[in-house]
């Protein structure tokens, strides 16, 4: 007996069976979409590891550039100073060849009055050296000359904050001819430096504008390879959710296939336990054995021992018979 349908019949599993098979189907196209989202993904991320790495490369380059401008900033500062102190004391010396102390009653500034000291300073000593005086005399010189030194190490200072230039006050117009040289000098080192750093901060300023386009490529690539990789969780999810479905038709079908089988396996059983003859029924196996040990004999199909002798008689009887035949007539002499 068959447990299967035929060609006309239709399988009992067949729904079942195609309804897996499509859920099956979704689940391989829903694999290889999040496939191609990872893929994606990890492509992108490739790029953001590239424009990162020459972000990295393009920060150290910018650091070195501004080590660059700032010491060219510095240079350019420091010739602005010096100007401008130089210009200061022009300005006190020009007021000296006047004849006035300041404008205003305003004090010198401390690089005049330390040229002007130390003109001062070298003319006593210099007298005090060359002339004779009395000791009175000499002693109020010793003690002019110790004042203005003392005046001298106040300024020390303040003066040693700018490279002053150092001019023989005695003779004014060549010292400011002297200054006005110096200063028109330092202007010119100014001039020269504000350009060079006013090119280097052009040249900064464009490398910053190619680190941000740099810094914005790699968030933007950055971003997009987390939003593939969102995609791809969010598909897998899915896959996870019809997984539980498709196990469970699975397990269904599994399940069905295998009660059928055990039908068709327990109506064979039962099938050929009523079409088995006697010499292959255990019964009857079990039944023989017992005579044996019980009588001594065996009785097949319902025949005793008398009955056997009687038929072996017979059989003999029909056995000479037959050799008889074979021999022919008996002839008399």
């Amino acid at each position: 007996m068959r447990g299967f349908p035929s060609d006309g019949e239709k399988n009992p599993d067949a729904d079942l069976r195609e309804e897996l098979q499509s859920m099956e189907a979704r689940v391989r196209k829903m694999r290889d979409n999040r496939n191609s989202l990872r893929d994606q993904g990890r492509a992108v991320a490739k790029k953001r590891d590239a424009v990162q790495e020459q972000y990295r490369e393009h920060r150290e380059k910018l650091t070195e550039m501004k080590a660059e401008l700032d010491a060219i900033q510095a240079e350019r500062n420091m010739f602005r100073a010096k100007r401008d102190a130089i210009n200061a004391q022009l300005k006190e010396l020009f007021s000296q060849a006047k004849g006035r102390r300041g404008e205003h009653g305003e004090r010198k500034s401390a690089t005049a009055e330390y040229s002007h000291l130390m003109s001062q300073i070298n003319n006593l000593e210099e007298q005090f050296e060359t002339t004779s005086s009395s000791t009175k005399k000499e002693k109020e010189t010793m003690e002019r000359i110790k004042r203005m030194k003392n005046r001298v190490r106040e300024l020390e200072p303040e003066v040693e904050k700018f490279e002053m230039v150092a001019v023989d006050l005695s003779n004014i117009d060549e010292a400011i001819n002297t200054l006005k040289a110096e200063s028109d000098d330092a202007h010119t080192n100014f001039v020269d430096a504000m350009k060079r750093a006013d090119e280097k901060w052009n040249e900064y300023k464009e490398q910053l504008n190619h680190r941000d386009f740099l810094k914005a490529e790699g968030d933007r690539h950055h971003n997009e390879s987390v939003e593939f990789h969102e995609k791809a969780d969010a598909v897998h999810k899915k896959i996870d959710e019809l997984m539980v479905d498709v196990n469970k038709a699975r397990e269904q079908l599994n399940m069905a296939i295998e009660e059928r089988k055990s039908w068709l396996t327990d109506h064979n059983k039962s099938v050929k336990a009523v079409m088995k003859s006697g010499a292959e029924s255990d019964e009857v196996a079990d039944m023989l054995v017992n005579s044996l040990l019980n009588d001594g004999e065996l009785v097949f199909g319902g025949v005793g021992r008398e009955e056997t002798q009687s038929m072996a008689g017979r059989a003999n009887i029909s056995s000479k018979k037959k050799n008889m035949r074979r021999m022919g007539p008996i002839r008399r002499r």
